[in-house]
């Protein structure tokens, strides 16, 4: 009797199973890793707008990696405390006609490890805990900064003290913690200037890549976002090469400090990307544009993942992009670290993007993005200059 039951419970079992897979939709993407560089462990920025802190320094944690094979963890807290106070200097400077954010680029973290060095995490307070919460939260912590700056920037003194900076240097502390002027680490003494010399990097190995015609190629600009606010020159290229830079710094084994556009459609929660090609797709759900346009944003996503691997995507060019990006659609959103390449069972390739939401979506923090849609949403990238091909690093002098 016991084995009877026994065996009816494996073939329940058994039943179960094959309804969940049956149950999977059937345009799931399938993925076959190509190429997979090193990368340290998933962070979560939370409720803060401090994804190109996180995305850049997980960019040098694995320059670091490569280029020693140690594995370091360094702190969002320095870069986010120097480059707060940095910006609000400038916004003084200016007299308020320039923004004050919570957002940013890769150049100030490149810029805090110049200038500041670094400190690795557990030299400042976990993001948080000063403030009794277990990961950052930025809401009570700018409602207090951003009209701080504003009563500076747009004071009717004739001559300001130096003491704003004081102040705001004391509220930066009390939500980030201090930086450090001196740590031990591994047994060891450091300030953050000799642990920066100790990781092994030549900081003047590194440039930003874009790519638009407002500008002649081969030459350099400041891309005009206002989180560009050091003004920090790209080298501009045609999107090809744009593309072509990428694939070669993974295959040579580097990965990719990238900016771009993840408002989108087509980036989903989930853990995808696709530059959808919306005519395309409201054919396929068989309705007119004007009922793909009712729809609401839920309802979209809905069908662009039911669609799954199989949804229609456009094929960026570099007037799309110019477009775009001159009637405000391309934006720089966020920040992400490209690491690898892998293909869908249609043969489809994706960038392999770590993000800095935690373990989320279907793939515990990895989001794979489709070459369409980085092509098609990249603002700029920061990445170390070996990694482009010799011939474009030619054409560019470097």
């Amino acid at each position: 009797m016991l084995t009877i039951a026994l065996l009816a419970m494996i073939a329940l079992s058994a039943q179960a199973a094959k309804k969940k897979e049956a149950d999977k939709p059937s345009n799931k993407p399938v993925f076959t890793t190509i190429k997979e560089n090193p990368i340290t462990s998933m962070k979560d920025q939370n409720r803060s707008g401090t994804c190109w802190d996180y995305s850049t320094l997980s960019y040098f944690e694995s320059e670091v990696l490569k280029a020693t094979g140690k594995t370091v963890d360094l702190c969002e807290s320095f870069v986010a405390n120097k480059t707060y106070m940095e910006r609000a200097i400038q916004v003084v400077r200016y007299h308020g006609d320039c923004q004050f954010a919570q957002g940013g680029s890769a150049e100030d973290v490149l810029h805090t490890l110049k200038t500041h060095g670094i400190c690795p995490e557990g030299a400042m307070p976990f993001p948080g805990s000063l403030y009794g919460d277990s990961l950052n939260n930025f809401n009570e912590f700018f409602s207090l900064l951003e009209p701080y700056v504003a009563a500076i920037a747009k004071s009717n003194s004739k001559k300001l003290s130096s003491q704003w900076k004081v102040g705001f240097q004391g509220i930066l502390d009390a939500y980030l913690g201090k930086c450090p002027e001196e740590f031990t680490h591994e047994g060891k003494k450091y300030t953050p200037k000799s642990y920066m010399q100790s990781l092994g990097l030549n900081l003047d190995d590194y440039v930003n890549i874009t790519s638009y015609t407002h500008h002649p190629f081969y030459t350099t600009f400041a891309v005009e976002v206002q989180d560009n606010w050091r003004f920090p020159l790209s080298y501009n290229v045609p999107m090809d090469e744009m593309m072509q830079i990428i694939d070669n710094a993974i295959e040579q084994g580097y990965t990719v400090a990238w900016g771009g556009d993840v408002s989108e459609e087509g980036f989903t929660r989930k853990g995808l990307a696709y530059a959808i090609d919306t005519k395309a797709t409201e054919s396929l759900a068989g309705s007119d544009m004007a009922k793909w346009l009712k729809m609401t944003a839920d309802k979209k996503k809905d069908l662009i993942d039911s669609l799954g691997c199989k949804v229609p995507e456009v094929v960026p060019t570099q007037e799309m992009r110019q477009e775009r990006f001159d009637n405000w659609q391309l934006t720089d959103d966020h920040g992400m670290q490209i690491y690898g390449l892998a293909k869908d069972q249609n043969g489809k390739e994706y960038y392999m993007v770590k993000n800095s939401w935690g373990e989320t979506g279907d793939y515990k923090g990895t989001w794979y993005m489709t070459k369409a849609y980085i092509a098609a949403n990249t603002m700029d990238y920061l990445i170390n200059k070996k990694a482009i091909p010799a011939n474009i690093r030619k054409k560019l002098g470097i």
